[in-house]
């Protein structure tokens, strides 16, 4: 029995187990200087999910525990992704995730703020490929195809389109670097040169106007647009060993409550689960039921889900604890009304 217990807890297996994890409040990891901003007394909480990977034992034993979901590594990276790369991944999303908060709220309440194209950044470097054999990694930012300039991600597909396989490239790439609680910073630009590889068959034009067919040459690497934003004013949320986009409908309603004269929660203690962008859009996220086992423990009266994942969530959901599913951040903040929360109104006058 003991040899056996020893081979189980030794053998790896393709599995990874999804626990409720904590529901936070947003307020207290916020600093916001250059405009005014207010601490109400109602909480508004971002709620995560720990995530292991399995060995045979854990396997075997997670199965007599409750609210875990099993999912296969296969499941949280793209075909050819190593696994390594999730933690980089789960830390740029959040990255992503905050300066998309941060967009949201201010145009919520009045701001504006222009955008500025930087480059095209790594979400995700397939193995093997020349870029992984370059050494770059998940939140590099390709900013220059040889010599040429690049501040999209469809600029850079056009720029690789016609290359020949087989051809050195030279990219201007500003390096990240991903510290070990998840904040990125950024070097100054390198060349780096690799050698393209023939694309595998299906790669095409990912929808950037002006390029059909299949391209010629292959990096290995799946990007994302690089922008910076004119705020008006200095936001740091400290998300420390929290990654993934699961939280930004949270972060925007707390930056939205902490410029506002009056609370938008009515002061009440809420959670809220989605995906957000620029535009105030809600997106579905992973580990909704148990997100809601953690939001009930935290003592929230309402749970903010994006409306694809209220069934999820309520099968989960205890006695005390309302679902409210929404789509954009317009929605919330009219949801929030009717719960009694305040008409953002900012306390500072955008100019």
């Amino acid at each position: 029995m003991l040899a056996a217990i020893i081979i189980l807890a030794k053998w790896p297996t393709n599995e990874y187990a999804l626990t409720p994890g904590n529901a936070t409040p947003v307020a207290p990891l916020v600093k916001i200087k250059g405009v005014s901003s207010e601490n109400h007394r109602g909480k508004i909480m971002l709620t995560d999910v720990d995530i292991q990977p399995l060995n045979a034992l854990q396997w075997v034993f997670m199965h007599f525990q409750s609210h875990v979901q099993f999912i296969s590594s296969d499941q949280l990276v793209e075909p050819g992704v190593p696994t390594n790369e999730l933690d980089a991944q789960g830390y740029l999303e959040m990255s992503d995730s905050k300066l998309a908060a941060e967009v949201a709220a201010f145009d919520a309440v009045g701001w504006k703020t222009p955008s500025t194209p930087t480059g095209a950044i790594i979400n995700s470097v397939v193995a093997p490929s020349p870029a992984q054999s370059a050494g770059m990694h998940v939140a590099d930012e390709i900013v220059g195809v040889n010599g040429a300039k690049v501040d999209s991600r469809c600029s850079l597909i056009t720029a690789m389109h016609s290359i020949p396989a087989g051809t050195k490239v030279h990219l201007s790439v500003e390096r990240a670097k991903i510290s070990a609680d998840g904040v990125i910073t950024y070097r100054s630009a390198s060349t780096e040169t690799l050698t393209t590889s023939k694309p595998p068959a299906g790669i095409g034009s990912a929808g950037c106007s002006g390029v059909t067919g299949e391209g010629t040459s292959y990096l290995g690497v799946a990007i994302e647009d690089g922008n910076t934003y004119r705020l008006p004013a200095q936001v740091s949320i400290d998300t420390a060993n929290i990654g993934g986009p699961s939280a930004g409908l949270a972060m925007t309603l707390t930056l939205i409550d902490k410029l506002s004269r009056r609370s938008i929660s009515g002061n009440q203690p809420i959670a809220a689960t989605g995906t957000i962008d620029v535009h105030g859009n809600v997106g579905d996220v992973g580990g909704v039921a148990e997100k809601t086992v953690a939001v009930q423990r935290a003592g929230a009266k309402y749970f903010f889900v994006p409306e694809v994942e209220v069934a999820t969530a309520k099968a989960a959901a205890g006695p005390g604890l309302k679902i409210i599913g929404v789509t954009t951040l317009a929605q919330a903040l009219r949801d929030l009304r009717a719960l009694g929360g305040a008409t953002p109104k900012p306390l500072t006058t955008p100019r």
